[in-house]
């Protein structure tokens, strides 16, 4: 176990900060979390339980407007500082919310009398199960009416799962990625086997398509490139008469074939005779222009001879055009058959790659459905060596967490209780989470039958046997901040002291508040809160504060605490010495 000065925000994360307004006795109050363990104390009635109340409506609990005072609305809102690896700004920021300015996440949830709800995080309003799921991350909540982790077989299967350690869990991991093979392949499986002629006709359909295709055989492009060649074949003879009326306009006719006219002055004629003016010229603006004519001269020659090129290989032949467009109208009915409006060639050749993948899926010969059955096999046989490696894992595990548990409670006025786990197995079948069944049990006092825990346990004693697996766990839980309702109902004298002294064990590696009405468990704190009711004489109603006391005032507190009166010199002294006894206790 660590020493006493580890800090649980410094390592995991800390809500730092709660503000709680309108929520039954309390009318607007700011509680300073500091990091350990923090008490909340006060008289009955004040609204220490809003304390709890408020924090579980913050991280997406149910709403209750019957919890609404008099104003109509109330509004919780709390600073949680994390680490920047945490996981819980991963999902933060998928739900768009932003850090604020000192690094902190700020939640916040608002209720009112109708029992509308709305949720905060991070400045963005979202969905309250976004918050209850980050919630998942960051705060347990354990309490008489909150014993919610802890009465469900799934936690309780997942918390064995925890202590048998890391190599357990890796081997988790694997059954379950063999499970989801095995229910995948069977999945298929029967479904091929149970739609056979459904999906014969449409691998029918699917295989006429194909070779329909296939037969034509597109290439990307082609159809475009078709077009191109079909205008050019169709207006061959205009094109060539443009291309040699440029030619000649360009270098003249190199034939010399006129039918006796004079040639005329063509392009590259005049370009010539241009740059032999200039290129006489001393002047160096005019050799400069004479050079660039030169380049023209060029440029000129270059195009002329592309045209002839152009001319050249220019066809007019019927039967080239009467084939491409025979090509053409092939590709033009495979488009209207398999492809959406605009999609043109491209869409054929997406829906024949689509169709062969879908066919592979609708294949049900004898060959496909042994390969698939083969798989399925394997996987399950995965699934079986796995899942027996768990059982015995978990079975090993179980004996080591009952006995670690029962030694906790023997300090927490529960000396003659015995908690154990019933691992029920059943191979042929398998779940996703292996082949157990698994029910932590609980025989309250000698003689009683080992139950359910959640059946064979009072709500105090519930609370108490969370607490002892809290403590089991420490260090190894990923949650937080943990909050414990009056863990210590029914509880006192040596067994009280030993919940404060487990509590602030447990407060080492998490931040730890705790509502409770024993001086003994108060004297362990790091922070100790105080919520004081006064009657509020503007509406006769009651009014609740919440303030922190250190000192002489929490000595005050715990002497009320010990025996109702604050200023009782014996109480007093009583206070001092739980206070050096817990100071003592909680030395490295």
């Amino acid at each position: 176990m660590p020493a006493e000065g580890l800090s649980c925000g410094a390592s995991a994360g800390a809500l730092t900060e709660l503000r709680i307004r309108g929520l039954g006795a309390i009318d607007d109050v700011t509680l300073e979390l500091g990091e350990g363990l923090t008490v909340v104390t006060g008289e009955t009635g004040a609204g220490k339980t809003m304390v709890v109340t408020g924090l579980t409506l913050l991280f997406g609990g149910r709403a209750d407007p019957g919890r609404v005072r008099a104003n109509g609305r109330a509004g919780v809102e709390g600073r949680l500082s994390l680490p920047p690896g945490s996981p819980v700004w991963e999902r933060a920021n998928d739900a768009g919310a932003d850090a604020d300015e000192d690094g902190s996440l700020i939640l916040a949830r608002t209720v009112s009398a109708e029992g509308r709800s709305r949720a905060y995080l991070g400045g963005r309003a979202v969905p309250v199960g976004v918050v209850a799921e980050l919630a998942e991350s960051v705060l347990a909540v354990h309490g008489q009416t909150d014993q919610l982790r802890l009465s469900r077989p799934a936690e309780q299967r997942r918390a064995l799962d925890r202590y048998a350690g890391p190599a357990h869990l890796a081997l988790l991991d694997g059954y379950r990625e063999a499970y989801e093979r095995w229910r995948a392949a069977s999945a298929e499986l029967d479904r091929r086997r149970s739609q056979a002629r459904e999906l014969a006709q449409a691998a029918d359909v699917l295989r006429h398509g194909l070779e329909e295709i296939e037969a034509v055989a597109p290439e990307p492009g082609e159809d475009e490139q078709l077009d191109t060649q079909a205008r050019r074949l169709a207006d061959a003879d205009a094109l060539r008469a443009a291309a040699d009326e440029a030619r000649l306009a360009l270098i003249g006719d190199v034939t010399g074939d006129l039918g006796g006219q004079d040639a005329p002055q063509d392009a590259t004629a005049a370009l010539a005779i241009a740059e032999r003016a200039l290129a006489g010229s001393d002047d160096p603006a005019l050799v400069m222009l004479a050079q660039d004519l030169g380049d023209a001269v060029a440029v000129v020659s270059d195009v002329a001879g592309q045209l002839a090129g152009y001319v050249a290989d220019l066809d007019a032949d019927p039967a080239r055009l009467a084939e491409v467009l025979d090509r053409r109208a092939a590709l033009t009915g495979l488009v209207r058959k398999y492809a959406d409006p605009g999609e043109g060639l491209q869409g054929v050749l997406a829906w024949a790659a689509d169709a062969a993948q879908r066919l592979a899926e609708l294949d049900v010969s004898d060959e496909a459905l042994d390969r698939l059955a083969a798989d399925r096999d394997a996987a399950r046989a995965e699934v079986d060596r796995l899942g027996a490696e768990i059982s015995a894992g978990r079975r090993a595990a179980a004996d080591g967490f009952a006995a670690e548990v029962g030694e906790e409670l023997a300090g927490l006025a529960m000396k003659s209780a015995r908690v154990s786990f019933a691992v029920e197995s059943d191979p042929d079948d398998p779940g996703p989470e292996g082949i157990d069944q698994v029910t932590l049990l609980l025989a309250a006092h000698p003689g009683a039958p080992p139950r359910p825990v959640h059946k064979g346990a009072s709500g105090g004693e519930l609370s108490r046997v969370m607490l002892a697996i809290e403590v089991v766990f420490a260090g190894a839980d990923p949650v937080p901040v943990m909050v414990f309702d009056e863990v210590d109902a029914g509880v006192g004298g040596q067994a009280a002291g030993e919940i404060g002294r487990r509590l602030a064990r447990l407060a080492r590696r998490h931040q730890v508040v705790v509502v409770t009405h024993l001086a003994q468990v108060a004297a362990y704190a790091d922070t100790h809160v105080v919520v004081d009711k006064s009657p509020d004489t503007g509406a006769g109603v009651t009014a609740t504060d919440i303030r922190a006391v250190e000192d002489e005032d929490r000595v005050r507190e715990l002497a009320r605490m010990l025996s109702g009166l604050a200023d009782s010199d014996t109480g007093q002294a009583h206070a001092r010495e739980l206070l050096a006894v817990a100071a003592e206790a909680r030395r490295p």
